[in-house]
């Protein structure tokens, strides 16, 4: 678990458009100030505040790979309760289906797979999609706790998360907007119809919302086509 784990913390930082904030997530995840982890990665505790506030660039992956280890030996040190908490291999019962996309898709190529609409025509697609999780949004909204939230994210936040059993969307953009993670794409599956806040709290998170017509499972079937396609 501790491999896997590495991988994901890892991928949000190097992936995310803003790594000091993930970096200042997962620190304070593992209730770890910043003098602990500076001690730990044998570097002064201003690198670690100037990567978190941005005055640093992006870290390299060397850094990422120090910082990352440094995260799971104090926990160790502590009994590992951080990584406890991702033990569970179990699936949601939100989640109805999810993979990875190693290379990263073009959003337009995602949203053509899917034969979506962007309904959010202000927000041009510009990010590469890294994976999506296909999420059955009253199921989420009803049992989802902040830290089951996380696991809809799999490997990269890069992601786009697909809700299905939709009215108007509301509820499901004021979930993304509450948690301090923000998808790629934001893709609602065959709505009744779209509340015009949904729409605007999209804007305000700049990431496109797209409507899909297609049953769960075309989406399974073309999103994987796309990942095929990859690799031909």
């Amino acid at each position: 678990m501790s491999d896997e784990l590495k991988e994901k913390i890892a991928g949000e930082i190097a992936l995310s458009p803003e790594p000091g904030k993930a970096i200042r997530k997962w620190r304070e995840e593992f209730g770890i100030s910043q003098y602990e982890l500076a001690d730990a990665m044998g570097v002064s505790h201003s690198v670690i505040s100037d990567y978190e506030s941005g005055r640093r660039k992006s870290p390299g992956v060397g850094v990422v790979r120090k910082m990352v280890g440094a995260f799971l030996k104090i926990d160790d040190d502590n009994g590992s309760p951080v990584q406890n908490q991702y033990m569970p291999k179990r699936r949601l019962s939100c989640i109805l289906a999810m993979d990875e996309f190693p290379q990263g898709v073009e959003e337009e190529d995602f949203v053509r797979a899917i034969a979506g609409t962007n309904i959010n025509p202000g927000q041009i697609a510009k990010k590469r999609i890294y994976g999506y999780t296909i999420v059955d949004s009253l199921k989420a909204i009803l049992t989802l706790s902040s830290q089951d939230y996380l696991q809809i994210y799999g490997w990269s936040i890069e992601r786009a998360i697909i809700f299905t059993d939709v009215h108007y969307g509301r509820s499901p953009m004021v979930a993304i907007r509450a948690h301090p993670l923000t998808p790629a794409m934001v893709v609602y599956q065959n709505p009744d119809n779209t509340d015009p806040l949904a729409i605007k709290l999209a804007e305000r998170e700049g990431v496109p919302l797209v409507t899909t017509t297609y049953s769960v499972e075309e989406l399974v079937k073309h999103l994987t086509e796309l990942k095929e396609g990859q690799s031909a």
